[in-house]
């Protein structure tokens, strides 16, 4: 998708760090942007900043269904179609899995996983309807590799997007519609504060704020990267129709050394009984699959 002008674009998140970025850079490439974001004030302050006729804002709790039929509703009578989709909003709680409670399971889970399956439900829907192509961007992280003890549940939540994203790709390229996984590392933005916009119904059993661990987190948040550049580098993944969108080029070697320890997991063993047959079936579905690669490589429609 080399020309993404006239388009509409539709940015959960959009309010601050990375999503901002994202909305800067769309209009620059001449698209209408709704930037939907949980936090009035945030929206009302990108607004000032983005300065634009082609911009609108929208307050939305990304794990609202009903939310976020009611925004594409408004969206799309101001703006059009959406054709392109950052389902970019995301929270974080730093703990380790067992030491979280189900609140914090349904928080995390329902901005971070459920608000990408409900973007996708509102609007990918209309976009292959249309036949006019598009593309979804999914924001997971590098988080969405590498695993650690803390944050345990933003972890999950970011591999799940990972297979959501891939299996998504795959489906969607008959229709002449992309799917990229944008995976950044350290960004300059505010989801250190993620606490500040956790609802009410869902804090039962959450551990007191850390105050002065909130504050460091903000001081390493600082030296992120600017969420422009990775807007940038977004936009020009999307237009190549590539599916991973590395930003950070330093974890690269971290990466491979990691995938190196996956593969040295592989043991050679003696045939089982069964093998033959089973093998045969496997070289139908890697056909399958490696078709279904190269066919999601394709430039898509615009």
């Amino acid at each position: 998708m080399k020309d993404l002008a006239g388009r509409t674009a539709f940015v959960t998140g959009g309010a601050n760090g990375v999503g901002l970025g994202l909305a800067r850079t769309l209009l620059a490439e001449g698209c209408k942007v709704a930037i939907a974001d949980i936090r009035e004030d945030a929206i009302e302050e990108a607004l000032k900043l983005l300065e634009n006729q082609h911009v609108i804002g929208v307050k939305l709790d990304v794990s609202s269904r009903e939310g976020f039929a009611e925004a594409a509703a408004r969206v799309e009578r101001d703006l059009g179609p959406v054709s392109l989709l950052f389902n970019n909003a995301g929270v974080n709680l730093f703990q380790t899995i067992d030491d979280s409670s189900y609140d914090d399971w349904d928080w995390l889970l329902g901005v971070n996983l459920h608000g990408v399956i409900n973007g996708i439900a509102t609007f990918v829907p209309g976009m292959k309807a249309r036949g006019e192509g598009g593309h979804v961007c999914n924001t997971a992280s590098m988080a969405a590799f590498l695993g650690s003890g803390v944050p345990g549940i933003y972890n999950t939540t970011k591999f799940a997007v990972r297979g959501l994203s891939e299996s998504l790709r795959y489906s969607l390229a008959p229709h002449g519609i992309g799917v990229s996984m944008l995976c950044p590392g350290l960004v300059k933005t505010h989801i250190y504060a993620s606490d500040e916009i956790r609802p009410d119904a869902l804090r039962a059993g959450a551990k007191p704020v850390n105050t002065a661990f909130v504050g460091q987190l903000e001081q390493v948040h600082q030296a992120g990267m600017e969420p422009e550049v990775i807007a940038q580098r977004t936009i020009d993944a999307i237009k190549d129709n590539r599916f991973h969108v590395f930003s950070h080029p330093e974890f690269r070697d971290e990466l491979a050394e990691v995938f190196a320890e996956i593969l040295g997991e592989f043991r050679e063993y003696p045939a089982d009984p069964g093998l033959d047959r089973r093998l045969a079936i496997e070289v139908g579905r890697r056909a399958r699959y490696k078709e279904a690669r190269e066919a999601a490589r394709v430039p898509m429609r615009g």
